[in-house]
């Protein structure tokens, strides 16, 4: 087991704790996530941690190397596969969206995990990325914060410049981005506006098309 996963293994319950402690940040990630969806897909989510994301949106596929976390995940009546981004067990052009939720920060190689996500998608398909930027006053105190950290110690934060280039690289097309979370966690108790761009807000969303 990596350094990376190893917390989310032994913490699983912990993780799934902080979305009910968080609950308005959690309402305000699913709002912006939401925000580029389309209607209607034949969906995985790659890195489903405990399902949170996957069971709001009706996904109801998801692969993480996380065992305890994918038990959650099953509670929550999705179809858990155990494996990672970098080799996902799926054949070319299984679905029309993939999508990613803070899972790009924990990824080992993310070139590879992202030529991945456009390997099993149908031309057309769509790759949702939900991630804290890196340059936003939430990435910066994660990085501050990283070595006291359970869950963020082996992790790598991007902006959203960054991961222009990366999916361009990738070989996906037409990137959109939208924000949220423009106000200290422990201040949010709504959910929080999505806003086109990014550069404000904490929380972005970055969607790219296969073509």
């Amino acid at each position: 087991m990596s350094q990376a996963i190893e917390p989310y293994n032994n913490f699983a319950e912990k993780y799934d704790r902080w979305y009910e402690k968080y609950h308005w940040v959690y309402q305000s990630e699913v709002f912006a996530v939401e925000r580029l969806l389309p209607r209607r897909a034949n969906a995985v989510e790659i890195g489903v941690g405990t399902g949170r994301f996957s069971s709001s949106f009706n996904i109801k596929t998801g692969v993480d190397p996380s065992k305890n976390m994918l038990k959650l995940a099953r509670a929550r009546d999705i179809h858990v596969i155990q494996g990672v981004a970098e080799t996902l067990p799926f054949h070319n052009e299984s679905f029309n969206l993939v999508l990613m939720v803070t899972t790009i920060c924990f990824l080992n190689d993310i070139k590879r995990s992202l030529k991945e996500a456009n390997r099993i998608l149908t031309a057309g398909g769509q790759l949702v990325i939900g991630f804290i930027d890196r340059l936003s006053p939430l990435g910066m105190k994660y990085q501050q914060e990283k070595e006291a950290s359970i869950f963020f110690k082996q992790a790598i934060f991007y902006s959203p410049e960054e991961l222009t280039e990366l999916l361009g690289n990738a070989s996906f097309e037409d990137i959109l981005f939208v924000q949220t979370l423009f106000n200290p966690l422990d201040e949010i108790c709504q959910i929080e506006p999505v806003k086109n761009g990014y550069g404000r807000g904490s929380f972005v969303v970055a969607r790219g098309i296969k073509y």
